[in-house]
């Protein structure tokens, strides 16, 4: 029976060591990141990165997001993998390398297995405490395919081990979370994903499309409040990497359509006056003064597929729902 491997990384990108299931520990922000989120909450406008949202209870709070009915982009997505996956899989060819970006819970990718068929199935996400968890059941039901687990930002750079095989990589990034990354970081990231792949590699991404702004503000601001809880849990993240104060109690979650900058945002309101502190540091926010959680940018099937091609990357088939909400896109590689 094939055992899976679980590797890790630092928020701060360290290089990667191969540890023993038994060792799984939450990653410690290093001094960068430390000086990163820092830096950010003392901004102007102060921002945090989304990436903080997926503490282990963020992780599972964003599973409940995706089960509400106001969240279309998981439901929307999954219907179009049922309807064309045996297209993506003949698109992609069997027996690659699939690397899973954001893996989570590894859902996704393990409803693929069956047409994918990937000889090395490996899971990348930054909370490496709940991705053991997941990619553990996740061996037991496919024994026979080698399983690699990394603890990883990719956010900004990232390197892969010699144990992920560099033939046939098809790196597989759903749900839209390529919408969290600025138009001009969008296109850095997709170049880093290019530099990492050989002439037979590829890329099955799905892209969140422009549509009202009344679907888009429910979704990301639900009746349930589940939206509003991942939110404001990253301020219990932070409270823990920083040594902070955030009184969760006095915040609340905002989240609207940006029509100008065409991008959902997600913020925390201060609903008083109030001084947060941490280690060397001190912020005081105003009443109604915000902190820039997220963004999830929404594009045009046009755009999108010029934005691969800048990256390297020929798109060559696109499947769409009915509406037109969201499109998974399969690109190979444009080669020099």
């Amino acid at each position: 029976m094939a055992m899976a491997a679980f590797l890790t990384h630092s928020l701060c990108l360290m290089p990667i060591f191969r540890r023993p299931e038994s060792a799984m520990v939450p990653a410690a922000a290093c001094g960068a990141a430390l000086a990163d989120i820092k830096a950010g909450l003392l901004a102007r406008n102060a921002v945090a990165a989304p990436k903080y949202l997926y503490d282990a209870l963020g992780s599972k709070l964003f599973e409940a997001i995706c089960e509400l009915p106001e969240y279309y982009p998981t439901r929307t997505e999954a219907g179009i993998f049922a309807e064309h996956g045996a297209d993506m899989a003949r698109a992609a060819g069997a027996g690659m390398t699939l690397i899973d970006l954001g893996a989570g819970n590894c859902a996704k990718a393990a409803k693929l297995f069956p047409l994918l068929h990937p000889a090395q199935y490996v899971a990348i996400d930054i909370s490496h405490d709940f991705l053991h968890e997941s990619l553990e059941r996740l061996q037991q039901r496919f024994p026979h395919i080698e399983m690699t687990g990394l603890g990883l930002d990719f956010s900004s750079q990232f390197e892969l081990p010699g144990t992920v095989r560099m033939d046939q990589r098809l790196f597989f990034y759903p749900g839209s979370s390529i919408g969290n990354f600025a138009p001009n970081e969008a296109l850095e990231f997709l170049k880093r994903l290019r530099a990492n792949s050989l002439s037979d590699g590829g890329l099955l991404i799905g892209v969140d499309l422009i549509k009202e702004a009344d679907l888009l503000d429910a979704a990301y601001d639900d009746a349930l409040g589940v939206t509003a809880a991942f939110n404001l849990n990253l301020l219990r993240h932070l409270n823990r990497l920083l040594g902070a104060d955030f009184d969760v109690r006095e915040w609340r979650h905002r989240g609207f359509f940006n029509a100008a900058e065409r991008r959902v945002e997600m913020h925390l309101e201060a609903r008083s006056d109030l001084t947060v502190t941490w280690q060397g540091g001190v912020r005081r926010f105003g009443r109604g003064e915000r902190i820039h959680t997220e963004s999830s940018y929404k594009y045009t099937i046009a755009a999108f597929v010029g934005l691969l091609e800048q990256a390297g990357f020929r798109a060559t088939s696109i499947w769409t729902d009915a509406a037109e909400w969201f499109a998974v896109i399969y690109s190979d590689i444009i080669n020099d």
